[in-house]
């Protein structure tokens, strides 16, 4: 009963300890965004002698974060809309329709999983069609990348589905679309809500494709302009953790809004009856 007791004990304080270590860093960033640039610059956890809310305005005004995250908000919102759509589609045609064809266009796709992007090679073939530093090539980019896995996740949750639905929907009258549209999609919500926060705080956060793929500053996302500002203004942390802040706040709410879909989507087809 006490080597129980103790091992409960452990287990406790083990998990206190790692949160600590993922709510600490956030806290230190969060609190000497307040601070003053003297304050901020010791990077400990006390609060503020007065609150400086003024940093976030100045960091808004310098930085150019309207235009970051309008930018961000047009690749992380189109990319991952089209993404997830166009994954879906395929993945119910992959999963009804098992010929040779489209086992070896889905093993294809899966290969994405796998290999990392070349943005050498990228940046040439963006090149090719007069997409280099364009919204348009950004866009394509991020909407390629994450096709695998959504095909991946939406194709195990269809193969749960059972056939006589759409075999009840042709008798009705309804066509491929239709089908598609209204009698598939709507069961697929928990998997396309999955996907499509997991894509878009994934899109939102990158740094690597923008940083490679856009040379002018208007096409910058946040992660970019933090960067940037970041590049300008290395003395000043307040200014730099509030930029931070500002940056995470939009991922942040859209995972809160959708967390009761992430688990479900991801777990809904994983057994099959």
């Amino acid at each position: 009963m006490t080597k129980k007791r103790i091992l409960a004990v452990l287990k406790h304080v083990l998990m206190i300890l790692l949160c600590l270590a993922v709510v600490l860093p956030f806290y230190l960033v969060v609190i000497n965004s307040f601070k003053t640039k003297g304050e901020a610059a010791r990077m400990n956890l006390s609060l503020p002698t007065e609150w400086q809310f003024s940093n976030y305005t100045e960091v808004i005004r310098k930085g150019k974060l309207i235009q970051g995250f309008l930018n961000s908000l047009i690749y992380a919102g189109v990319s991952t809309l089209i993404g997830v759509i166009s994954s879906a589609m395929a993945s119910f045609v992959m999963s009804r329709r098992r010929t040779r064809v489209n086992s070896f266009l889905y093993y294809f796709v899966l290969c994405g999983l796998f290999f990392p992007v070349n943005y050498v090679t990228l940046s040439r073939v963006l090149g090719t069609f007069q997409l280099t530093n364009t919204k348009a090539g950004i866009i394509i980019v991020f909407t390629s990348a994450m096709i695998p896995f959504c095909v991946f996740t939406i194709r195990n949750f269809i193969s749960s589905v059972p056939v006589e639905l759409d075999e009840a929907a042709v008798l009705d009258g309804a066509g491929p679309l239709s089908l598609f549209f209204r009698v598939i999609m709507p069961m697929l919500k928990p998997v396309l809500f999955t996907c499509f926060i997991l894509q878009f705080m994934g899109v939102w956060s990158d740094f690597l494709t923008p940083l490679y793929l856009s040379s002018k500053s208007k096409l910058f996302p946040m992660t970019m302009a933090v960067y940037q500002f970041f590049g300008k203004n290395t003395n000043y942390w307040n200014y730099i953790f509030a930029d931070i802040v500002l940056t995470c706040i939009p991922v942040i709410l859209v995972y809160l809004i959708g967390q009761k879909y992430i688990i479900g989507g991801l777990t809904s087809g994983a057994v099959k009856e």
